[in-house]
């Protein structure tokens, strides 16, 4: 079977719905509006970002190339690494789908496209790309809780 499977379609699936979410933005909306679903609670608003998280390094080119290599490194690890529990698998899928998706943006458009915006707790607004890199770490965080002190699976101990 092919190994890591989950780590594969969390990434597709994560991938596809983020570039289907950005390009219905774009298309759909003109910069700086705003769509109150719940208002005053949330809002989709279309802005750009030319930085990382909470538009930090701002016009930094490094930030495509650092995407670029987390997505390599990430795509190696699981087609070249070692078969990886479930939890595993779908964080570091997760964080392969929202490194690509930015990167994708950086490259392409030279800025990552945001647009879901929380204003019941005054957040940066962001992107699905963004909210599967906390997903994935998420992910990776339950599965260091699995696993027993000495590395075995919790799981498997009866």
């Amino acid at each position: 079977m092919f190994k890591n499977r989950f780590f594969w379609l969390a990434a597709i699936v994560g991938l596809i719905l983020d570039r289907f979410t950005k390009l219905w933005v774009v298309k759909t909306m003109t910069l700086g509006q705003t769509i109150p679903l719940l208002p005053g609670v949330f809002h989709i608003t279309y802005v750009i970002n030319q930085g990382a998280a909470f538009s930090l390094f701002q016009g930094s080119v490094w930030l495509r190339w650092l995407s670029l290599a987390v997505s390599v490194g990430l795509m190696a690890l699981a087609w070249f690494g070692p078969r990886f529990e479930r939890w595993e698998q779908l964080g570091y899928g997760f964080i392969l789908s929202g490194a690509l998706g930015n990167g994708i943006d950086r490259f392409v458009l030279g800025h990552v496209v945001d647009f879901i915006d929380v204003r019941l707790i005054n957040f940066a607004v962001f992107n699905l790309a963004d909210a599967f890199i906390n997903v994935g770490i998420f992910c990776l965080l339950v599965a260091a809780f699995r696993k027993a002190p000495d590395g075995s699976d919790r799981t498997s101990a009866k």
